[in-house]
């Protein structure tokens, strides 16, 4: 599913227009990736929590010529999910 179908069926089940949904849609995401920027956890009870996470330096290989390399520290994001999430896709 990709991100009009998402807004289409939250327009249909929550009495939106397509426009109102995505603009909310849009809003959530932002206000996610903003509190990420600042470090801060997002937590979606049931769903989920969107945390920022720190790769460490370290060693890796180029893949092509063995050669070993320097992997600089990095960010990422990172997200774990709820127990209504996870029992929702295992089926239970």
């Amino acid at each position: 599913m990709r991100k009009p179908e998402l807004a289409a069926a939250i327009a249909e089940k929550a009495d939106l227009t397509k426009e109102k949904a995505n603009e909310v849609l849009t809003l959530i995401t932002d206000e996610i990736t903003n509190a990420l920027a600042r470090e801060e956890s997002v937590t979606l009870i049931g769903f989920g929590t969107f945390s920022q996470r720190t790769r460490s330096a370290r060693k890796g290989k180029n893949p092509k010529t063995g050669a070993e390399i320097d992997i600089p520290a990095s960010k990422s994001v990172g997200f774990k999910p709820g127990k209504v999430l996870k029992d929702s896709v295992a089926g239970n």
